[in-house]
């Protein structure tokens, strides 16, 4: 990998050149992420330069105190860079001093004690009704095996039409609808177990499914199966995703998790309440549902004063 020239005396430029060697030959780093190491600490060192009035060895590299570090962001924060690449670029910092900190080079405790920038809260984006219908029946198309197909259409199906995690509906097992069910009890995060609605589309899917499958299906064993007839694996139906938004012409942000989000949020858009909605996520709180489902004021002040009897 090539080396950016940076402003540093000899010795600390050689200890940096070590430590990026050894993440990609013996950590195994991605090519990017070893880059933006490279950059995250190139851009450490030439404030360094700045803030200790000339070329920085590693003598300034041990003598650094939390409070340089802290400089470090705040310059970086000044010149527009937002919490992730705060974040990132801390860890690239710690990372190196840690690593030099084990070489008897420096101490890492300064870093070590400060707290990455808080992170925003990011929404998944939903699809619109008409594309998660279109996902849903595209499934049923994708895949020259027809029982694969079958496969991966019930599992979106139950994404979208129940609200399920990727993990709680590969978790499912056969006996969950061995005796046509009109609702699924399913075990989600922290073993909160939950009642879902099982719409006929999805019976008739998971049906279809188990018609074509050419595994046995036992009540006991799970009920999604992979090529080989082993479990399902979370990545095969994100791989199939990834298809369907090439063929569907969506954004990356059209992700089986996606699908969950779009169920919470067609469900409010049509009138459901958040508490039902958190019910039916599975959510431990209501502040989480309305993080997630994209709730804005507007819309809670409008069912205010529609409801509210004083307002």
């Amino acid at each position: 990998m090539g080396e950016i020239l940076i402003t540093a005396r000899d010795d600390l430029h050689r200890a940096r050149g070590d430590w990026l060697k050894m993440l990609a030959r013996e950590r195994r780093l991605s090519q990017l992420t070893v880059e933006a190491y490279e950059r995250d600490t190139r851009q450490f060192l030439l404030f360094l330069t700045e803030h200790c009035g000339g070329p920085p060895g590693l003598t300034d590299i041990a003598a650094l105190r939390t409070a340089d570090l802290r400089a470090f962001l705040a310059r970086r924060r000044n010149e527009g860079a937002g919490a992730r690449t705060l974040g990132r670029g801390l860890a690239g910092v710690r990372s190196f001093l840690r690593w030099l900190e084990k070489r008897g080079l420096a101490n890492a405790a300064g870093a070590a004690a400060m707290r990455a920038p808080k992170q925003p809260k990011s929404l998944p984006k939903p699809l619109t009704a008409a594309d998660a219908k279109r996902v849903v029946a595209l499934g049923e198309q994708m895949n020259e095996e027809p029982w694969i197909a079958a496969r991966n259409a019930a599992v979106l199906t139950l994404l979208y039409g129940c609200g399920l995690r990727i993990s709680e509906a590969l978790g499912l097992t056969g006996a969950q609808f061995a005796h046509g069910e009109t609702t699924l009890r399913v075990t989600g995060k922290g073993n909160k177990t939950r009642l879902v609605p099982l719409l006929p589309i999805a019976l008739q899917a998971v049906a279809e499914y188990r018609r074509l499958c050419p595994y046995h299906l036992d009540n006991q064993g799970l009920l999604f199966r992979g090529a080989k007839g082993g479990p399902l694996q979370p990545a095969i139906i994100q791989r199939e995703m990834q298809k369907m938004r090439a063929a569907l012409n969506l954004p990356d942000t059209a992700t089986p998790h996606a699908l969950r989000h779009s169920f919470a949020t067609h469900l409010l858009g049509r009138g459901g309440d958040l508490r039902t909605i958190q019910e039916l996520l599975g959510h431990a709180s209501l502040s989480t549902t309305q993080v997630y489902t994209g709730v804005d004021t507007k819309r809670l002040l409008d069912i205010y004063d529609a409801a509210h009897p004083r307002a």
